[in-house]
């Protein structure tokens, strides 16, 4: 039984940081991928970054390239999103995700499991 949970959202002023976690459980398979997704109200659900559980291969949305860093510490069971310069079209719910296998991309169809988000607010 996979299970995720999120935290470390927050309200923050533009240009500010904030690094979210997601700690997981239950992740058997041998090769997945951890993803942050958000979804700003009336938008669809956008995928951010994505790691690659076995190798670390990360790959980025181009609106957060140079702002946002996706990593992940396996002693942990934690997957994090370190975000820097802030700004109001980054104000969303964050989820993250996972699914098994190595081909890491940010389409939320693909990943099958999901936490129950947490909410960053830029103003």
């Amino acid at each position: 039984h996979v299970q995720l949970v999120e935290s470390g959202g927050g309200s923050v002023q533009a240009g500010g940081s904030l690094r979210l976690s997601c700690t997981d459980s239950g992740l058997t398979y041998g090769s997945y991928c951890l993803g942050w997704f958000r979804q700003a109200v009336g938008k669809e659900r956008e995928g951010v970054a994505a790691i690659m559980g076995l190798l670390g291969s990360t790959v980025y949305a181009d609106s957060v390239k140079g702002r946002f860093t996706i990593s992940r510490d396996k002693d942990k069971d934690t997957v994090y999103l370190q975000m820097h310069s802030l700004n109001s079209e980054d104000t969303a719910m964050y989820y993250c995700a996972t699914k098994p296998g190595t081909y890491c991309r940010l389409g939320a169809s693909d990943y099958s499991y999901w936490g129950q988000g947490t909410q960053v607010t830029v103003s």
